[in-house]
């Protein structure tokens, strides 16, 4: 072998590492796919995705089976495949998000069930496509080793990590948006050496000859095909993927102005094809859930609001990940102003080296679109960009990403390596302590204490009628229990039970009483009204067990209070 083409062996050993840290993130995702229960939200997507939610009816003032619940959390036997899509289409009326991620959790519940595994497995699958995107994404901007650096970081990072394994649209979001993003770079560099312009792949300044003409129109039908195709997919996966088209056009313009038509056109393509959902379903939305689009919406919102929102966006995406859930907004606040930090640090970095063209590229991918949304929220005094603790800006992640690894490339010199272990082992050491010491198994716990009397007709009587609650409450119970469900507003729970007792004083020998921190549709029981419910119940039963119940965020806590008869 000519030793002029020899790869170093340093170089070698760095490829090599983050290889295998690209793997270790893969096989995280694999080996945690069941290892926590769903959480609020991704329950609703397992009544959504079997089109069974239209069937949905909030629990009454009277006790309900909850077998009948269980029941819709799962494929309807009497439903066909058409049949299951209409209805899917049909429940997102009342839904706040696109149809493409609860179409693709139907395939896999389809195919293999309504398991954890099996819904989670779908985002895994989505999240090592966009990984593997990642490579080529950043392969085309700063070459090979450039490329495995944003796939490590993006495999590791522990906010894109979580939502991986997150039965929600977020997972699959990043993957369109790298794509999109990987297919407009990938135009433009072919557009340059067609154009003799040099590639910004490499720094040499030689002129590079113009492929052959049927190869360059392969390849331009190929690119512009991907860049459609994930630009209706985002539209079609959560609507603030709108940002990110605009911020594409953005960089088209900025970068690209001799193509913009062309580039313009693919992007006008793919919001062509996003326009029927738009006009059927997004305006049926907009009527049904108005009051969730108006929670956004704060007379009281200041820009210093919406630069805090910022910042804990940041730091979340950056540093903290799911652990953002059980933290302090002060301390996502901290952790996003160190996250601004480091990134206005790598930028000044940058421009001292000259390295303009990479920082312009990495900005606008990643700073653009979270300054649109800033905009936007600070015009309509709105607080969108940290709403769900950020999970909506998703894909602002991979820029910021590029970002650092455009930094370590092209600016760490001899520090490259050192720095990039540092930020890998920062990265898996948070992801690793999130997935290995912050449990999520409520409703397993729950299921276990009626589970010691399986035969015991029980009456669950809970503070909260949210459907997240009462949803994983009938999947995670079995079904063939004799088990009811008496779901009331703290107000109205103790005054709901005495009368339910009363017209049925031998019904039930166990009461399961659920006190809910956070009902969602409702506030929080306050000490007089348990105390209501406590003297109901210390009527006809006594009180046997304690026990509090906890998970990854307040959504997750329970007080569990279980009474028997007095004569059992």
């Amino acid at each position: 072998m000519n030793r002029g083409l020899r790869i170093p062996k340093q170089l070698l050993q760095f490829s090599s590492l983050l290889l295998l840290v690209i793997a270790i993130g893969i096989l995280l995702r694999i080996i945690n796919l069941g290892s926590r229960e769903f959480w609020y939200d991704e329950v609703l997507s397992v009544i959504l995705s079997n089109g069974q939610k239209g069937n949905y009816q909030t629990p009454s003032d009277l006790p309900v089976a909850l077998s009948n619940y269980s029941a819709w959390l799962s494929l309807s036997p009497k439903t066909g495949m058409i049949g299951t899509v209409i209805n899917i289409l049909r429940g997102l009326a009342g839904d706040v998000h696109p149809p493409l991620s609860y179409l693709s959790f139907y395939v896999g519940t389809l195919l293999f069930g309504n398991g954890e595994a099996v819904l989670r497995g779908v985002v895994v699958l989505f999240s090592v496509g966009a990984i593997l995107s990642a490579y080529g994404l950043g392969r085309t901007v700063l070459g090979h080793r450039g490329g495995l650096v944003l796939a490590a970081l993006l495999a590791v990072n522990p906010f894109y990590l979580s939502h991986s394994l997150n039965a929600r649209m977020y997972g699959s979001l990043v993957l369109w948006t790298v794509l999109s993003a990987w297919a407009t770079l990938e135009l433009r560099e072919w557009g340059m050496k067609n154009g003799k312009e040099g590639s910004i792949a490499k720094s040499s300044p030689e002129v590079i000859a113009a492929p052959p003409i049927s190869r360059r129109l392969q390849h331009q039908l190929l690119w512009s095909g991907i860049l459609i195709i994930s630009v209706t997919a985002g539209l079609l996966t959560q609507y603030l993927f709108v940002y990110w088209v605009m911020t594409l056009g953005i960089f088209v313009l900025i970068f690209d102005r001799r193509r913009w038509w062309q580039n313009g056109l693919c992007l006008g393509a793919g919001v062509l094809l996003w326009m029927p959902w738009f006009l059927w379903g997004t305006r049926q939305q907009l009527r049904n859930r108005s009051d969730v689009f108006s929670q956004l919406s704060q007379d009281k919102v200041t820009p210093l609001n919406n630069l805090e929102d910022v910042a804990q966006t940041l730091g979340t995406h950056l540093l903290l990940g799911d652990w953002a859930t059980s933290l302090s907004t002060a301390i996502a606040t901290v952790a996003g102003c160190v996250a601004i930090a480091v990134l206005v640090a790598c930028g000044i970095t940058l421009w001292r080296k000259h390295e303009r063209s990479t920082l312009g590229i990495a900005l606008v991918l990643g700073i653009i679109p979270l300054l649109l949304a800033l905009a936007m929220d600070v015009a309509g005094k709105k607080l969108t960009v940290g709403f769900g603790w950020g999970r909506s800006m998703i894909f602002i992640l991979p820029g910021c990403l590029l970002l650092l690894a455009v930094w370590l490339e092209r600016a760490a010199d001899k520090w490259r390596q050192t720095a990039a272990a540092i930020l890998l082992v920062l990265y898996l050491s948070i992801s690793s302590a999130d997935l290995g010491t912050r449990h999520r198994q409520m409703f397993h716990q729950i299921a276990d204490l009626i589970e010691q009397e399986p035969t015991t007709p029980t009456l669950i009587v809970m503070n909260s009628n949210a459907w997240g609650h009462v949803l994983r409450l009938a999947y995670y119970i079995p079904s063939n229990l004799p088990v009811k469900l008496l779901s009331q507003k703290s107000d109205r729970l103790a005054p709901t039970l005495e009368e339910r007792l009363a017209s049925e004083p031998t019904q039930y020998q166990r009461i399961l009483w659920l006190d809910s921190a956070r009902p969602v549709w409702g506030r929080a029981s306050t000490p007089s009204q348990r105390e209501q419910v406590q003297k109901v119940l210390n009527q006809r039963f006594k009180l046997q067990k304690t026990q509090q119940l906890s998970g990854t965020m307040e959504l997750d806590q329970f007080t569990a209070q279980l009474y028997k008869t007095s004569g059992s």
